[in-house]
């Protein structure tokens, strides 16, 4: 493989330095701002491209960086985006969000997670310690550093009870609004359980030495070790049988809807109004008699602007007299 000298020539005129204009002749020639190393190409016309070689790049030819994301709130700049996090708030359902009630238990867990720490900033704070301190241990742990990851035990309890505690108090407080969101849906209200999957004693940070203490010889023999005692999940059931394994399409999709309207309802009460609502296609997949009862609902929704999209108008369920704007060709209007 050969190049021709004409950017060759161009290259050697840009840089003063002869060692650098290997790098800018690999860079100018497509090879890719990103590569770690730069294939070094002879620069003499006619010469053929020699073994691959790390050529360090000569900061003459690197792409220059683009406009720079900015966060602004009320004018003044964010030093961090967790300190605008919950300033104004949409809770949304998506086609995908069925997946909370049909999908693993890491959907649920993130769910669980992401709704409290908007409604809670002790619980934001606390979350993201503990990810932290567990992201040090395992690291220790596989890098073999038994003693190096015992130091990460204290923050890892006192951040991990204040999890599993919020986590708790949430599914507690949450059981009796679960079981009346599905009643409004279609379902029996007495045959709807919500419930948390995990060790409730780790709420207390008294008990996570033992935990540990008895994960010790599996944290050494796993590799990675990727140990996480906070790693539970919300439990769906309807007439005692988990919604994930036994519900149909329809149940999952009013479980999933439920634990929307529930994620609502925490934000309100947690901010003092209520959220946005935005619902993608909400009404797919559902009979009529859901259908009807879901947008009884959600006429019931209070202050809260709801936003509802719908590829065809007969969808949009029963009784929804909403404002219409049609998306077509790149453009909104608006129907009279």
């Amino acid at each position: 493989m050969r190049y021709s000298s004409a950017p060759t020539a161009r290259v050697r005129r840009a840089c003063s330095r002869r060692s650098t204009s290997r790098c800018c002749f690999a860079r100018c020639a497509g090879l890719g701002p990103g590569n770690r190393a730069v294939w070094r190409a002879g620069l003499s016309r006619g010469s053929p491209l020699r073994s691959p070689r790390p050529v360090p790049p000569c900061g003459r030819h690197l792409p220059r960086r683009g406009p720079q994301k900015e966060h602004v709130l009320d004018g003044e700049p964010l030093r961090r985006l967790a300190d605008g996090a919950g300033t104004w708030v949409a809770v949304a359902f998506l086609p995908e969000d069925v997946r909370l009630a049909s999908g693993p238990a890491a959907g649920r867990r993130l769910f669980l997670d992401r709704t409290l720490a908007l409604a809670d900033r002790q619980y934001f704070t606390a979350l993201a310690t503990y990810r932290h301190a567990l992201g040090q241990r395992n690291a220790a742990l596989r890098a073999g550093r038994l003693d190096l990851a015992r130091a990460f035990d204290p923050p890892l309890a006192r951040a991990g009870a204040r999890v599993v505690a919020g986590r708790l108090a949430w599914v507690e407080q949450a059981q009796a609004g679960f079981r009346d969101e599905l009643l409004a849906l279609g379902e029996p209200r007495a045959a709807a359980d919500l419930g948390y999957a995990g060790p409730a004693e780790l709420a207390d940070p008294e008990a996570w030495p033992a935990a540990l203490d008895a994960a010790a010889a599996r944290d050494q023999a796993r590799a990675p070790p990727l140990w996480d005692r906070t790693a539970t999940t919300l439990r769906l059931c309807l007439e005692g049988h988990g919604v994930r394994e036994f519900g149909s399409t329809g149940q999952q999709r009013s479980a999933a809807i439920a634990l929307k309207l529930l994620e609502l309802e925490t934000l309100r009460q947690a901010a003092g109004e209520a959220p946005a609502l935005l619902l993608d296609d909400v009404f797919a997949e559902l009979d009529q008699q859901r259908q009807e009862r879901l947008a009884t609902r959600l006429r019931r929704v209070g202050q809260a602007q709801v936003f509802i999209t719908s590829p065809r108008a007969d969808e949009m369920g029963p009784g929804m007299e909403l404002p219409v704007w049609r998306v077509r060709g790149g453009g909104v209007s608006i129907e009279d």
